[in-house]
């Protein structure tokens, strides 16, 4: 199963937010340069995370978005469901209905529990936990000196 780049890029600018909270509003177009990711999609994006409440969106000169609650208080499944939808390999586990087979599937089983596997990992994990993930990757547990 891939996530689309809709729920990639969305967690990667709710990342860039989390690891400057408590700063003021963070411009958008500083996320998309650090990010990666092309302005307009981005601009796509907030708008369900606006709507969600979980980004801020201020306007004016000194506009920009900053994240409605603490990076401690959101999880990756509320980010990734609201972009992504159900976390589901296959249609069958939301809708039994779409399959005949349904009910006498054994790999219906499996599928319903990659799914709720992935849900359960995404639920543990808040932007915080992702902050400290980056850090992690950013600085090395050794120290490097340069000549």
């Amino acid at each position: 199963m891939k996530l689309s780049t809709r729920a990639r890029y969305g967690t990667r600018a709710m990342l860039d937010l989390a690891q400057h909270y408590g700063d003021e509003v963070v411009p958008i177009k500083d996320i998309a340069r650090r990010q990666q990711i092309s302005l307009p999609y981005l601009e796509h994006l907030v708008g369900p995370l606006v709507d969600a409440h979980l980004v801020q969106s201020v306007r004016g000169s000194r506009g920009g978005l900053k994240l409605a609650k603490s990076p401690d208080n959101i999880r990756l499944n509320e980010v990734v469901c609201l972009l992504e939808g159900p976390i589901e390999p296959v249609d069958c586990i939301q809708s039994p209905d779409k399959c005949n087979r349904s009910q006498f599937c054994a790999t219906r089983d499996i599928w319903g529990d990659m799914g709720r596997a992935m849900t359960s990992v995404l639920e543990k994990t808040t932007l915080a936990d992702l902050v400290s993930r980056q850090q992690a990757k950013v600085s090395p547990d050794s120290d490097m000196y340069y000549i």
